[in-house]
């Protein structure tokens, strides 16, 4: 069972970044697209973006758009989550999610059901 840790989250005031982290060793980039959710108290878990096996066509939420960034570094298999301008709203458990989406290289997944391997998650705390 391939494994998927995220790390980075924490506490943060309204307006500044924070940056989170995913690694999957054995779960390749070339194979496998990958995705951030993130679940609030109470809440059901949401997409927030993804990235195709090819990193092209970045998928974003529209409430991040302009605030987060998803990237890749394939030297060191890590995904990344780049947060700027957090909100209070944005205060949720992050979960890093890989999956294998057959045949669709350029294609950034949105459901959870796209998602074949998920980390426990990271809390992000964003106060006012």
């Amino acid at each position: 069972q391939a494994q998927v840790v995220e790390s980075g989250g924490g506490l943060a005031q309204a307006g500044e970044s924070l940056r989170l982290s995913c690694t999957a060793p054995g779960l390749s980039f070339d194979d496998y697209a990958r995705g951030w959710f993130r679940q609030a108290p109470g809440k059901e878990r949401e997409i927030v973006s993804s990235i195709s096996r090819t990193g092209r066509n970045p998928y974003y939420r529209d409430s991040v758009k302009g605030r987060f960034t998803i990237s890749r570094d394939k030297a060191k298999n890590t995904l990344h989550l780049q947060m700027n301008s957090l909100k209070p709203e944005d205060t949720a458990t992050y979960f890093c999610a890989a999956g294998r989406t057959p045949g669709l290289y350029n294609y950034a997944p949105r459901a959870q059901t796209d998602f074949d391997y998920w980390g426990q998650g990271t809390r992000v705390t964003v106060s006012s």
